[in-house]
């Protein structure tokens, strides 16, 4: 199953432990770890189901393409990382 990961300073501020959940894109298994822990889902997503953005996710260490529709695949042993995004100069 896809191992879901958030970064140490998401978790410093939202409950998110670490998951393996079954999915094959990175919405399902998103929606497996949100189902788990249902407060997440607003902090990570918007009201229309978008990532935010300030949240990148990455699978596998690439970033997921598709920020709206989280289609990206994902595979047995995928990991997925959720972290808020960084900026600045």
């Amino acid at each position: 199953m896809p191992h879901v990961a958030f970064t140490p300073n998401l978790r410093r501020h939202v409950n998110c432990p670490s998951l393996s959940v079954p999915g094959d894109t990175v919405k399902e298994a998103l929606a497996q770890v949100f189902q788990a822990h249902p407060h997440l889902e607003g902090y990570v997503l918007d009201d229309q189901g978008a990532l935010r953005k300030h949240m990148v996710v990455f699978v596998d260490g690439s970033p997921a393409r598709d920020r709206k529709r989280l289609s990206d695949p994902v595979a047995e042993q995928s990991e997925i990382f959720v972290m808020q995004a960084l900026s600045g100069g």
